[in-house]
């Protein structure tokens, strides 16, 4: 507990963790962090898979470690029933190289509608689907992690 302005506030309000969370594809990796608060999600980046996942798992190490991340949420990608199914078991898998790979401690979380919110976000925006190709993951990234920060928060 910290004592701030004459009350004793838990220490959750004053360590934050910056958490990096990647939207997993086997074409593209949306990568989104938290500000220094933990409180904001933004994207950052599009990691190209094809770069081979030695490449992936290189950029997403100098990542962590460029801008101090403690956490990593991945991205599952769930079946409407809630089920995992082929493609949520190769995220849990490159989930757990990444942990091996950068030595953080990664989390999962359904993201079954992100990349269409992302989508949806970026058509009222106003831009064209030609021009949304490689902006639609970091975006579907920083809302993942913008929910998981909030659950983390309850």
């Amino acid at each position: 507990m910290t004592r701030l302005a004459g009350r004793t506030a838990p220490d959750r309000y004053h360590h934050s963790v910056r958490t990096l969370a990647l939207d997993y594809g086997e074409r593209r990796i949306g990568v989104a962090i938290s500000d220094a608060t933990g409180a904001i999600a933004q994207p950052l980046e599009t990691i190209a898979a094809k770069t081979g996942e030695r490449g992936a798992l290189d950029r997403i190490a100098e990542l962590v470690r460029t801008h101090e991340v403690e956490q990593i949420v991945v991205g599952l990608p769930l079946h409407m029933n809630g089920r995992p199914g082929p493609e949520a078991e190769r995220a849990r898998a490159f989930g757990e190289r990444v942990r091996a790979r950068a030595g953080v401690a990664v989390d999962y979380l359904d993201e079954r509608w992100t990349s269409r919110e992302a989508e949806r976000a970026l058509d009222e925006a106003g831009v064209r689907r030609r021009a949304q190709r490689g902006r639609v993951d970091p975006i579907a990234a920083a809302l993942l992690l913008r929910t998981w920060l909030e659950l983390r928060k309850r």
